[in-house]
């Protein structure tokens, strides 16, 4: 039998095509314009990082690595945003370093006579003597005077501005040089000095930064992720030929082109292929290992073939002279020894190297000594494959098992690449073992996240399957490889459908697809919900329970979101015995739906518990997509709880996910977007939103394209642009009511665009929304939405003049949210009532709801909030300025203006651990401060202190600005 490679061609087909359109690189590829090449993809929070330590406590920024890592292109990145600063640069190179004063030649490089001129006559001769730049000797010999002078240089310098000094490659930086910036560093205090320098650390991540101005901040720039190594190489190879470049670079972006160069020339046949590696890093590793001796090259020749190489496995192995062997490498820093004896190579690259320089005949030797001696059946079973040729039955039937093994212990990746080797060692003959073998490999791809390899499997399957059980699974292989992206599979349903016939155990879980492409796809809620339901009539009469759960939960979910009221028993229905374990954690099982029912009654505790249940089940099962889906909803449930780092950092544990596993990244950019408005950054908010609308666009996703739209509105009308969040936030109501939203809990975009319309002055159509969304959260008993709409009906009131029922309703509305447990809704109707109470000049009571607001805020570390809500307080001091007499109180006109801002501080109700926290002094200052204002005036306590310092009567200094 002659199997085919499939419709689209066979791999080394695809490889040699790959091989021609990838980045083919002319130049000889350096560090520098590797990470160039690269771009400055996924270091945003490295670069926001050092920005935030360098402008708010200055010193010095040390970005660490190994060479080739893009330590050069994140420096020049980051002194491009100190242009008002004078920048002194400096990149010693490693044969330069012996030469004495070099550095700080080339630093002063930029430095004119000019400037040399202001220092005294004799500090003036000893620089210039150092700089090379002639004049007669120095009369004084001796380290300190041109010590002294650099320390004059530099105060004249950070007199005029502020210095900044850029140093790359600072490992090389000659020794006189590094000795002269360390005794200024020293010296330092006061002065606008600030440093930017790059390290190579060394095999065990040590550096030097002794000649660094402190405080010292230390970042170690991280490796290129999967998706960016594919990014860099021109998104040409297979996932799994992309993992391995990451594998063996370590992320390094150098590393990475060079061998996707290598690649280009020399494309594998197959995925499991060694990668070619290129004479620039083979012999960059070759010198590393080159004191090796024989035997125990060989002892890392079997570490390297071993899954988890320990001293004990390879003396099992044969390898009696292990420890000796090993202990020589640890002491040319090749590998290092963890926990359990644990051999570890100090870099990917000298595992490969070691692999690839050894001859088939000593790779077989490695493989099959390993083979009987390990223990675990996985392990035994790849190596044994590895060192057996040709079609095998029992070899086949064994993979078979240890696939299984691999499958329960939650590795599917290991799981998909035991079947496919199942598949190659299946006897011709054996059509359907082989066919199903590779299904089974594609499925595991697809719980392991990899969604290319397991569309490649499925297809390589489909050419050869004649049963029709065995093509609906290939299909089904092929649609659940799409994720969100199901418009571009539309094709595939007809073919399904005609495969499957009239047998209900076919059709069942193809409409079940039929329904998330009608949902997503189609944008068609009822739609959707008939296929839902068909799927699981015909589940039940198949006797397939597996596919009737997941169409009863979607069934379910789908009633929720159409506002029907049978949504709960069918949900009930869904959860009932008999149950599936694999079901029970899949993102679209009833035990999520459970989740999404507990969020829409309110019920934040109950849905984050669920949620967190089923991250550590499906953690241990190896589901990345659900995985990736339940994080993505986690983060959502911390932004309503009011737990904005929390959500953030869950939120890009999502976006990584997806990017190392080319699932839809629209939901993940969204919940980034959602967590950012809320704690993080607005711009970066913005850009989150911008991209979750994209990749949502670009999968034809109808289902979270509406929702990056709303999260855009929502930053619209967070920064006050309430024309464009109008704009935004009308597409979501038109697109979802057009889809059937019936309960308006799905969603929570009601509340933004009521509030946006009032604001922009569109008040029939806020209350037409109000009285709309309120009547149908009332009947299903939705209390955080009907508290939301009190917030707008207020904006609604205030905007027709009705003062006194706007802040009613805005009143109502905080203490109805705050016996919830929706945070941020909560401190957004404290926000709205006190600026509601400051449009109507009446400072007490607007600044009692602000603080409310800033307590909410400042609690969720909600940053982005806590900045409103500080800018509404200093309208209130503003008030009570222009309310105040012009003449101030000749008593407070007595303080310090320390003691007056500790005096204010007091009157806004702060503690002295938050006004010692603001003003950056100690409690104990503080607390004297407080004792001579008693004194001074005349008072016994902070309540009369803040009476007095709060009256009209008396302005007193404002305290700085709250630290959002």
């Amino acid at each position: 039998m002659e199997r085919a490679a499939g419709p689209t061609g066979g791999y080394a087909e695809d490889a040699e095509r790959a091989a021609t359109e990838a980045l083919v690189i002319v130049e000889p590829m350096t560090p520098g314009r590797a990470r160039r090449a690269a771009g400055i993809v996924g270091m945003a929070g490295l670069l926001g990082e050092a920005r935030e330590h360098l402008d708010r406590r200055g010193g010095t920024v040390v970005l660490t690595g190994p060479p080739g890592i893009g330590k050069s292109t994140l420096l020049e990145r980051l002194a491009e945003g100190y242009a008002g600063h004078t920048v002194l640069r400096c990149a010693p190179a490693e044969s330069e370093s012996q030469l004495p004063f070099l550095g700080l030649i080339d630093l002063l490089s930029t430095t004119g006579d000019d400037v040399l001129d202001l220092l005294p006559g004799h500090q003036r001769a000893v620089l210039r003597s150092a700089l090379l730049r002639g004049g007669d000797p120095p009369p004084e010999r001796g380290p300190l005077p041109l010590r002294l002078a650099v320390l004059d240089l530099f105060r004249v310098l950070c007199a005029r501005s502020p210095v900044l000094l850029v140093i790359d490659d600072a490992q090389w930086l000659d020794g006189p040089s590094a000795e002269l910036l360390a005794f200024v560093a020293r010296r330092a205090a006061g002065l606008p000095l600030r440093a930017l320098v790059a390290v190579r650390t060394d095999p065990r991540g040590r550096y030097d930064a002794g000649f660094c101005p402190g405080p010292v901040h230390a970042l170690n720039v991280p490796g290129l992720t999967v998706t960016e190594v594919s990014q860099l190489l021109g998104d040409r190879w297979p996932r799994p030929v992309v993992a391995r470049v990451h594998e063996v670079s370590g992320g390094n972006p150098f590393f990475a082109l060079e061998l996707g160069r290598a690649l280009a020339e020399s494309p594998p046949e197959s995925t499991d292929d060694e990668l070619p590696l290129p004479d620039s890093l083979r012999d960059l590793m070759l010198d590393r290992l080159g004191t090796l001796s024989e035997d125990a090259r060989r002892t890392l020749l079997t570490a390297t073939a071993a899954a988890r190489p320990t001293l004990r496995l390879l003396r099992a192995a044969g390898r009696d002279g292990a420890d000796e062997d090993v202990a020589a490498a640890v002491r040319d820093g090749i590998v290092e020894i963890g926990s359990g004896e644990v051999v570890r190579f100090t870099h990917p690259l000298l595992a490969a190297v070691v692999y690839a320089e050894a001859d088939p005949g000593e790779r077989h030797a490695a493989h099959a000594a390993l083979a009987g001696a390990v223990t675990d059946p996985v392990e035994r079973a790849r190596h044994r494959a590895l060192i057996a040729p040709g079609p095998d039955a029992e070899l086949a039937a064994t993979l078979d098992e240890a696939a299984v093994a691999a499958r329960r212990r939650g590795a599917p990746a290991e799981a998909c690449r035991l079947g496919r080797l199942a598949a190659e060692h299946t006897p011709p003959e054996d059509t359907d073992g082989f066919v199903n073998r590779l299904l089974t490999a594609s499925e595991d791809a697809i719980a392991a996240g990899d969604l290319p390899e397991s569309r490649r499997i499925a297809h390589e399957a489909l050419a050869v399957a004649s049963e029709p059980a065995q093509r609906v699974r290939g299909w089904l292989a092929v649609i659940d490889s799409a994720g969100q992206a199901l418009a571009e599979f539309g094709d595939i349903f007809p073919r399904a459908l005609a495969d499957a016939g009239d047998d209900p155990a076919l059709l069942a879980p193809l409409h079940y697809r039929l329904a998330w492409r009608a949902w997503l796809v189609e944008g068609s809620a009822f739609e959707a919900h008939e296929h839902a339901a068909r799927s699981a009539e015909l589940a039940a009469r198949a006797g397939d329970r597996r596919t009737e759960i997941l169409a009863l939960a979607k069934q379910a979910h789908l009633a929720f979101f159409l506002g029907r009221p049978d949504a709960e028993r069918t949900l009930a229905r869904a959860l009932s015995s008999p149950q599936d374990p694999r079901v029970m954690v899949d993102h679209n099982g009833p035990a999520f739906q459970r989740y999404r029912h507990h969020l829409l009654a309110d019920r934040l505790e109950e849905a984050r518990a669920e949620l967190r249940s089923l991250i550590y089940l499906v953690r241990r099962r190896g589901a990345v997509e659900s995985l990736c889906h339940c994080l993505h909803n986690l983060a959502r449930v911390e932004v309503h709880r009011g737990r904005c780092d929390r959500a953030l950092d869950v939120a890009r544990q999502s976006l990584r996910l997806a990017e190392d596993s080319d699932l839809s990244q629209g939901p993940s950019w969204f919940s980034l977007a959602l967590a950012e408005a809320a704690g993080g950054d607005p711009e970066r908010a913005a850009d989150a939103a911008r991209r979750a609308e994209q990749h949502s666009a670009d999968d034809g996703d109808l289902l979270f394209l509406p929702q990056a739209w709303f999260v855009a509105g929502h930053i619209h009308l967070m920064a006050g642009r309430n024309e464009a969040a109008v704009a935004l936030l009308r597409r979501v109501r038109r697109s979802e009511e057009a889809q059937g939203l019936g309960d308006p809990a799905m969603r929570r975009w009601h509340g933004d665009l009521a509030e946006a319309l009032a604001l922009a002055g569109h008040l029939d159509e806020a209350a037409e929304l109000i009285e709309e969304t309120r009547a149908r959260a009332t009947r299903l008993e939705r209390r955080v939405m009907v508290a939301v709409m009190d917030r707008a009906a207020a904006l609604v009131a205030a905007g027709r003049g009705d003062h006194a029922t706007a802040s009613a309703l805005a009143r109502r509305s905080a203490m109805a949210l705050a016996e919830l447990p929706f945070r941020l809704e909560e401190g957004r109707s404290w926000l709205t009532l006190g600026r509601l109470r400051l449009g109507q000049n009446d400072a007490r009571t607007a600044r009692s709801a602000l603080r409310e607001a800033r307590r909410v805020f400042a609690h969720a570390h909600a940053r982005p909030w806590l900045a409103l809500v500080t800018a509404e307080l200093d309208r209130v001091r503003d008030l009570d300025r222009a309310q105040a007499p012009a003449a101030p109180s000749a008593a407070l006109g007595d303080l310090s203006a320390m003691e007056a801002k500790v005096a204010a501080l007091v009157a806004e109700g702060a503690t002295n651990r938050e006004i010692a926290a603001r003003l950056f002094i100690s409690v104990k200052t503080v607390e004297a401060a407080l004792t001579r204002t008693y004194r001074k005036l005349g008072v016994r306590s902070r309540v009369d202190l803040a009476r007095l310092a709060s009256s009209p009567r008396t302005p007193v200094q404002d305290p700085p600005p709250d630290d959002a």
